[in-house]
């Protein structure tokens, strides 16, 4: 019995060896970067080596944890403009440009592989890597991380089931009634909405196979070219790689309405980033919300969107309005100059967003409408009144709406007067809060945590060496032979070459009658 139990330990020991893990993150967006930490912070925590380049670095001591420092990537969007509030407001965009997104990730992708940091570790040829995973963002060009290392390569990404990324692994999905992440339309559409749905995928994957991929095929020869040959391979076309990945891990979740179907190599792990159970939150924090007696009104515009950006006139009228109420409002507000703060409202330059949301004194969230933010409010079962500005926040703010638990206030100069009825209506309208809580149920039902499911995963691709039986055969099919294009051809081929016979049948008969015509 002795040997017995002694085999079994060694058995399971073995069985969960640590996995040496890349896991890159190169955007400068916080908000982004979340769900990089809470990937990292999973894989450190099962034991796993993990080596993480990222724009922000983790404040964490762990002996199986090394980070890549690519902070310098922060000077991307450092002067840019166009991603602060006072251009939205000014600017009432509902769809970003594609181009200017896929502009960005191409930019942050080559200061990355050039980056000293990354190069110095793409350059040691003892470094061995079982499985990468990258954020998923616009650019593929990471997937040569997996050609250097020759290991699977598994697709993080912080939004749902979109035809962009569903291309990478199967087919996209149908316009007809799937919109891609940046768009204000849900469905079903009308036929104006279909033909706009149509036009900007022709229109994305014009810009894509044009402009933007030419350059990032460029950027992975040139990095990956010369490191491959080194180590006595030949360098796979781009294309072939992109299409390779062995799996898709969403940040999105089974509770919300109108997802599109996907592949068996499409996981969902939406709320991973939400830590169980909650942080505490400070005292101060604690006790300010166990005493409010009405409820608290949580506003954040979230980490990229910062709200000291908000015109001063704006953020006066702001105020006034929230002082009228008798809840306790907590702004996330990231500045401490503020004056003539009504006694009912506290500033916070940063908040503990999820151990607020927890706390059942809170009666609803202000947000822009941010994909985590989103999942939060559904985790914890909270109204939400969104007010989106750009990215992705219009349609998950548009899903939230039509899921039942949300109501959209345009974001405009008429902020304040468009969101006191807004908050009037959601604290004495009980629908909402129930829709929310209802679909938190849902979203609790299920057999084991995102957390434990995104490690289940990434620990599946590597023991089944890239989990080929899960790729869908629709990669391996021609775009020609999923239309039937041959079939139409062929079809229309013979269609002619009856019509062509019939017309000369035809043509003999008529010329046969006029020679009998003039004989007679």
């Amino acid at each position: 019995m002795k040997w017995v139990l002694l085999l079994s330990l060694i058995y399971y020991l073995s069985d969960v060896e640590g996995l040496k893990v890349l896991v890159c993150y190169p955007l400068p967006m916080k908000s982004i970067s979340i769900l990089g930490q809470a990937a990292v912070r999973h894989l450190i925590e099962a034991g796993h080596d993990v080596t993480y380049i990222t724009v922000y670095p983790l404040n964490i001591k762990a002996k199986n944890l090394r980070q890549i420092d690519i902070s310098s990537n922060t000077a991307l969007l450092a002067n840019d403009e166009t991603m602060t509030m006072g251009y939205f407001l000014h600017n009432k965009l509902e769809r970003n440009h594609p181009y200017q997104l896929q502009k960005i990730a191409l930019e942050a992708a080559r200061m990355t592989l050039n980056h000293e940091n990354v190069k110095k570790l793409l350059e040691d040829p003892n470094e061995r890597f079982d499985v990468i995973i990258a954020d998923l963002i616009e650019s593929e060009v990471y997937a040569g991380f997996s050609v250097l290392y020759n290991c699977p390569m598994v697709w993080l990404y912080s939004m749902g089931a979109h035809w962009q990324v569903l291309r990478l692994i199967d087919v996209a999905s149908n316009p007809a009634y799937d919109p891609d992440y940046l768009s204000p339309n849900m469905p079903p559409f009308t036929f104006a909405q279909r033909v706009e749905e149509l036009w900007s995928r022709i229109y994305w994957q014009y810009l894509k196979t044009f402009y933007t991929q030419p350059e990032e095929r460029k950027i992975y020869e040139a990095v990956f070219g010369p490191l491959v040959a080194k180590r006595g391979r030949t360098l796979p076309d781009y294309e072939d790689v992109i299409f390779n990945a062995s799996l898709i891990l969403a940040n999105e979740h089974d509770a919300t309405l109108n997802r599109a179907s996907t592949p068996q190599n499409f996981k969902y792990i939406g709320g991973c980033h939400i830590e169980e159970p909650v942080k505490p939150l400070p005292k101060d924090l604690q006790d300010l919300i166990d005493n409010s007696k009405n409820g608290v009104i949580y506003f954040s515009m979230g980490s990229v969107l910062q709200s000291k950006s908000l015109p001063k006139e704006l953020v006066t009228e702001l105020l006034q309005m929230f002082g009228e109420f008798k809840q306790t409002v907590i702004w996330k507000f990231e500045d401490n100059s503020l004056v003539n703060v009504p006694k009912n409202v506290r500033i916070v330059n940063w908040a503990p967003q999820q151990s607020i949301l927890a706390h059942p004194n809170v009666r609803m969230f202000i947000s822009h409408g941010g994909q985590l933010s989103s999942l939060e409010t559904i985790h914890f079962g909270k109204p939400i009144i969104g007010v989106p500005v750009f990215f992705d926040q219009y349609t998950n703010i548009y899903k939230a709406v039509q899921n039942g638990y949300a109501l959209k206030v345009p974001f405009s100069q008429n902020l304040p007067k468009d969101l006191k009825p807004a908050i009037n209506l959601m604290l004495t309208d009980d629908r909402y809060a129930n829709k929310a809580k209802e679909l938190s149920a849902l979203y609790h039902d299920r057999l084991t945590a995102p957390g434990a499911v995104f490690l289940h995963w990434v620990e599946y691709v590597v023991r089944t060496r890239g989990a080929h039986h899960l790729r869908s055969p629709a990669r391996h099919v021609p775009l020609y032979q999923r239309l039937y294009l041959d079939l139409i051809a062929l079809i229309l081929t013979i269609v002619s070459v009856l019509i062509y016979i019939l017309s000369k049948i035809c043509k003999k008969k008529h010329v046969k009658r006029n020679d009998q015509k003039k004989r007679n």
